[in-house]
């Protein structure tokens, strides 16, 4: 599926550069990028009504025995599965809606902003294996904290950053790396990110699943045209969060 949603500016740019192929992919839709351009993604996306949630998938709840579970909201969903992905202890990494009020909402409903929910990925892991401290630390090296309008270039309090704690000491700890981060990164704004309570998770369709490994040319192609990695590297230097 083509997908595309990227700012006009930023398309004549990419096309004098001889980028055109950079058209055909973006994760938001239609009225969420900053000069207003219309995006065919949300009118492509026919699997419910923008308005209201409802019609998607029930939330998920299950741990297996001896996992847990973490919630970040990072932008992009698509790109936050890889860097938890390749993490030794990771068991599954899954796209999808948090952080609302609105039952089962779809792609469309979402991206369109008619929600109070944010693209998110639920990261299921091995306590044993891997910590909640690394999660974290993985977590800011892969989005700018300090942008309070979006991610990147996708608009939209649904693509706002957060923590969503699963329980006390999940809070205890986001708290304390973010107070971390804001005294020793030297960012150039103050850390926008929220830390709130975990809540339903609602599955993202199936297509938005592994997004970087079924189509990893569009999705090269969206990180290069959103400049997302061009400004990791900007805040985070060697330290930066990969493709």
């Amino acid at each position: 599926m083509l997908i595309s949603h990227q700012p006009r500016s930023l398309l004549r740019s990419l096309a004098v550069l001889g980028f055109a192929a950079l058209v055909a992919i973006a994760c938001g839709p239609a009225g969420t990028m900053a000069d207003g351009a219309t995006s065919p993604e949300a009118s492509a996306a026919q699997d419910g009504d923008a308005t209201e949630g409802g019609g998607g998938l029930p939330a998920v709840t299950e741990v297996p025995e001896g996992m847990a579970v973490a919630t970040f909201a990072g932008g992009c969903f698509w790109c936050m599965e890889p860097p938890y992905d390749k993490l030794d202890g990771v068991r599954s990494t899954t796209s999808g809606y948090t952080g609302g009020k609105e039952a089962r909402p779809t792609y469309k409903q979402v991206s369109y902003g008619r929600t109070t929910h944010a693209e998110a990925v639920r990261v299921v892991y091995d306590p044993e294996v891997v910590s909640y401290e690394e999660l974290l630390q993985v977590f800011w090296h892969n989005i700018d904290p300090t942008q309070s309008d979006g991610q990147f270039c996708d608009r939209g309090r649904q693509y706002r950053t957060a923590v969503y704690a699963h329980d006390a000491e999940q809070r205890r700890l986001a708290e304390t790396s973010k107070q971390e981060i804001a005294d020793s990164a030297g960012l150039p704004g103050p850390i926008v990110t929220e830390i709130e309570e975990a809540g339903p998770f609602y599955p993202a369709e199936e297509y938005h699943q592994d997004f970087y490994e079924k189509s990893p040319g569009h999705y090269k192609s969206y990180r290069l045209g959103c400049r997302r990695d061009a400004r990791l590297e900007e805040l985070w230097g060697d330290a930066a969060g990969g493709k």
